[in-house]
């Protein structure tokens, strides 16, 4: 059928008329948005089980000792913090290749070693645990650098210091666990710094701005505090759909802003891992079937794509 000219209109008039949102739309069909990407992370995971995870969850290489502590260091080597065994009584610290080969290593000469860091001056940064709590710098020829008595109670080794990291100030940030206390200490042994934490701190992190993430064990709860000690973000389970964190030990603040939370006192067939936004949004979690948590991490890459910077963890 031909329609003159001059009914095309009443006919468009009345066609758009079934269709109002398109009328609306000047007829124009706009696409649905993209759905976004699914968020993928390759990490490190120290604890009872030390390994590299794939972003799809596969293990992809193993340590065969329980760790505190580790890093992926720029060459592919890992730094790891040795829990006391047979062959570490008092802990220690290794640098292995990924065949194993050990490149570094430091037998603790205390009750337990917590932390390492590689130093950009080629040291390594270690605590040590015991009547004698200390800090070490130590050359790669295992020579003491650098010494820092640790203003800790000495009644519960175990509980005396964590996650320990050298500033870019030259000083020292300690997590004091039994203390509920996180203090930065000069090479000199001074406290240049503390925070009076309200549970045990894990993890003290000090960020680009200024201000100190810190995790609080059982506290179940993630701080981040300015210089004053204010605290000016903090995530729970009260903040979350469920309760999704159990016994907070390590944290990493990615680049993108976002943080990483682990529950290292969670069990079997529950969720590990956690990230979650500024305004405390969860875009990722990790779960898998061990019965142990995951006591620090280090997440390498999101979705493929290496994290840029150094790790602030």
């Amino acid at each position: 059928m031909t329609l003159p000219v001059h009914g095309l209109p009443a006919l468009l008039h009345r066609w758009l008329g079934r269709f109002p949102l398109l009328a609306l739309m000047g007829a124009q069909i706009v696409p649905a948005a993209e759905p976004a990407p699914k968020i993928t992370h390759s990490f490190l995971q120290t604890g009872a089980e030390t390994r590299l995870v794939s972003g799809d969850g596969q293990t992809v290489w193993r340590y065969p000792k329980s760790t505190r502590d580790g890093w992926v260091l720029p060459g592919g080597n890992l730094l790891l913090t040795v829990s006391k065994d047979t062959d570490y009584p008092g802990g220690g610290v290794v640098e292995v290749t990924r065949e194993g080969k050990v490149l570094f290593e430091y037998k603790g000469t205390q009750a337990e070693v917590n932390t390492a860091q590689a130093l950009a001056n080629g040291n390594i940064l270690l605590t040590e645990a015991g009547d004698k709590p200390r800090l070490l710098e130590l050359t790669r020829a295992g020579l003491v650098a650098i010494e820092v008595p640790l203003l800790c109670q000495t009644t519960n080794h175990h509980m005396e210091s964590r996650m320990a990291r050298k500033l870019a100030n030259g000083n020292y940030l300690v997590p004091q666990l039994l203390d509920k206390v996180v203090r930065e200490y000069t090479p000199a042994g001074k406290v240049a710094w503390e925070f009076q934490a309200p549970n045990w701190p894990f993890t003290a992190i000090r960020l680009p701005n200024g201000n100190t993430l810190v995790n609080c064990t059982y506290g179940n709860v993630s701080l981040e505090v300015d210089p004053a000690g204010k605290v000016v973000w903090e995530l729970s389970n009260a903040d979350l759909p469920e309760a999704l964190i159990k016994d907070a030990c390590g944290a990493q603040r990615l680049p993108n802003g976002n943080t990483v939370i682990t529950s290292y006192g969670i069990g079997v067939h529950q969720t590990k891992l956690i990230e979650v936004t500024p305004d405390k949004k969860v875009v990722w979690t990790y779960t898998d079937a061990t019965a142990h948590g995951i006591h620090h991490f280090q997440i390498l890459d999101t979705n493929g794509k290496p994290l840029e910077g150094a790790p602030l963890r």
